[in-house]
């Protein structure tokens, strides 16, 4: 007797329950007005883009497109001396300060490349005694060329400390490698002439 009371007790909570449950998602949820408000997980849903796009063909077109036009404005732009599509090693105000200063001077190390190319064509017909001779002048010069790119940094981190305040790092190692490159075949192209230091 008492399980059947129990049991239709049970049964006539549980459509209740369920009613009130409806009720109560009823008022959670509001009507809609006109066009339903998106949720926050269906807005950054929309934001994102595939990491693959759909048409990978057109993509790797595009991909390609672009980074061709972005090398032919680096290309112009080592003639010119633009700053804005210049490379990221010589971009900045203490760079082009480097290069017109590097630029500006006679050096010996520019000289070198086309000194050792002449050394390894004459050195096929010379004797030995002369090839010897030959050597250890290119290993002075060499030595002098050591020494001058020691001068050229010590001597622009003074003059970019003068002009700037703080040096920036590997500045030194830029001026003197572009103290080794011939002066025409340097990039980006020399904007100043010779003897024509920078303030």
């Amino acid at each position: 007797m008492f399980g059947r009371n129990k049991k239709t007790a049970d049964e006539t909570t549980e459509p209740e329950a369920q009613n009130e449950a409806a009720e109560q998602q009823t008022k959670r949820t509001p009507q809609p007005k006109g066009e339903p408000t998106p949720t926050r997980r269906e807005r950054e849903a929309a934001r994102k883009r595939p990491l693959v796009p759909d048409d990978r063909k057109a993509a790797r077109l595009a991909q390609r497109e672009h980074l061709r036009q972005l090398r032919q404005k680096q290309r112009v732009a080592m003639e010119t001396g633009d700053e804005k599509y210049l490379p990221p090693r010589d971009r900045g105000p203490q760079r082009r300060f480097v290069r017109d200063w590097v630029d500006a001077r006679f050096g010996v190390g520019e000289w070198m490349l086309l000194l050792v190319l002449a050394f390894l064509f004459i050195s096929f017909v010379l004797t030995d005694e002369a090839r010897l001779v030959m050597s250890q002048v290119l290993w002075l010069f060499v030595l002098a060329v050591i020494v001058e790119c020691w001068w050229v940094a010590r001597r622009v981190r003074k003059q970019l400390e003068a002009k700037f305040g703080e040096v920036e790092k590997g500045v030194r190692f830029y001026a003197a490698m572009r103290s080794l490159q011939i002066r025409r075949l340097r990039l980006p192209k020399p904007m100043v002439s010779r003897g024509e230091f920078p303030s």
